[in-house]
């Protein structure tokens, strides 16, 4: 029996085309159950759910009255009764082997989790979207975050997009965790890895993952994925990952690297020279693939924010771990 997962919140957008991707699945569907766990949209995604639940009795809409992603997790998974879960995002559609898949090569890596490679598209054609979706899939922007740049064969990994367990995953190490609006599959895959899990992307299974479509968007999500950093590192004792680090590095060298010039003026050529690099960095990779000039030039813009965005998110976040402060925020989609 197969458990498919997926949190959802005025996904009117896109929750038609992820559901019609569930239904051409390959997996038997006498073995599947699939819970979509709501936030209590306000839009039309509950009434697009009720309608393909009352044609398919495998589909179910269970109620999130907390509306962050954490609580539905949990929410399903105890609603669930597969043996084997399956996360999905609403935002995405998935291969129609998606599910027998992960299924076959979680037993065959003997893995406990495993998952895909995000091939990140823009929600429409316009420049600026499509500049969106080349940044978030490029290792200057995403720097070795595999999943979303791509592999050429298996390998073990520190977290995968959305993931497949056994079910025993969580009877052994918990659910997830309720503080993390943000990165709870960072903190997940960390805590899991500390017990000894083995955690496998596949660069043959590909996962069409539609981006923000307003650099608005794309800022406020990778401030609360720098925000939020800090506060998995905490309860883990020790950080996921070191490109993490960069983004702060860059804020911080940004900030006091002023500061000093203006203190010490013969420092200004070093600041000066190190902001001329990452320009460099900035406009190589932008303007590296074929593009309209309009979508490179976005690219050029969206790239900084991307860094600056997390970079502040972290330094806020490590702020409220030392002094101890709340991460009670506005929940942003």
């Amino acid at each position: 029996m197969l458990s498919v997962i997926c949190p959802i919140y005025n996904e009117e957008k896109y929750i038609r085309a992820c559901i019609e991707s569930i239904l051409t699945q390959d997996y038997p569907k006498d073995n599947i159950e699939v819970i979509f766990a709501d936030g209590m949209s306000s839009d039309g995604t509950r009434e697009i759910v009720a309608e393909y639940s009352s044609k398919y009795p495998w589909i179910h809409l269970i109620d999130n009255p907390d509306r962050i992603v954490p609580p539905a997790l949990n929410k399903a998974i105890e609603a669930s009764t597969g043996d084997i879960i399956i996360r999905l995002d609403a935002h995405a559609e998935y291969p129609e082997d998606y599910f027998s898949k992960l299924v076959r090569d979680l037993k065959e890596y003997e893995a406990d989790n495993i998952g895909g490679v995000c091939l990140t598209l823009p929600i429409n054609n316009t420049a600026k979207a499509k500049a969106i979706a080349h940044v978030l899939s490029s290792k200057f922007g995403m720097g070795n975050s595999d999943f979303r740049t791509g592999i050429s064969k298996p390998k073990e990994t520190d977290t995968v997009p959305f993931g497949c367990w056994r079910r025993e995953v969580f009877d052994k190490i918990g659910y997830f965790d309720n503080d993390l609006i943000r990165n709870q599959d960072d903190e997940f895959n960390g805590r899991l890895r500390k017990h000894g899990g083995k955690i496998i992307l596949l660069p043959d299974v590909k996962i069409k993952y539609y981006a923000r479509d307003t650099i608005r968007k794309v800022w406020r999500m990778f401030y609360q994925y720098g925000l939020f950093k800090p506060l998995v590192n905490s309860k883990l004792k020790v950080p996921a990952t070191v490109r993490q680090f960069f983004p702060p590095t860059l804020v911080i060298g940004l900030i006091f690297g002023l500061i000093i010039s203006l203190a010490w003026h013969p420092f200004i050529w070093a600041y000066l020279i190190g902001i001329g690099l990452y320009l460099m960095l900035d406009i190589f990779f932008s303007f590296q693939k074929k593009a309209s000039i309009s979508e490179q030039l976005y690219r050029a813009i969206i790239y900084p924010c991307v860094h600056i965005a997390y970079g502040i998110g972290y330094i806020t976040g490590s702020w409220r771990i030392i002094t101890r402060k709340s991460f009670n925020a506005k929940v942003n989609r």
